[in-house]
């Protein structure tokens, strides 16, 4: 564990294991997230589009679950019955 002093400028020095870990070198960006008593600092990347390709690869298909959910809602509407209350 790493820890660094806040400047009176309000600069701190990543130290060097963790910006190598993370590829953090000059110019590069990080976001600030307040977690409620924790602050996180986030590398933001360089092409966010690319960054989130694929990230639901392997999951289940939300196509899938929308026709499944219309077909439902068809067949509650054909028996003329009301739509079921959304879950809390």
């Amino acid at each position: 564990m790493s820890t660094a002093t806040v400047s009176a400028k309000g600069w701190v020095v990543i130290p060097q294991e963790i910006r190598q870990k993370y590829g953090l070198k000059k110019g590069r960006k990080v976001r600030f997230i307040d977690l409620g008593g924790v602050v996180s600092i986030v590398p933001v990347p360089d092409d966010p589009i690319a960054a989130g390709l694929g990230m639901f690869k392997g999951g289940p298909s939300l196509t899938q679950g929308l026709l499944e959910d219309r077909r439902q809602e068809l067949e509650w509407e054909e028996r003329g019955l009301p739509p079921p209350r959304p879950e809390p």
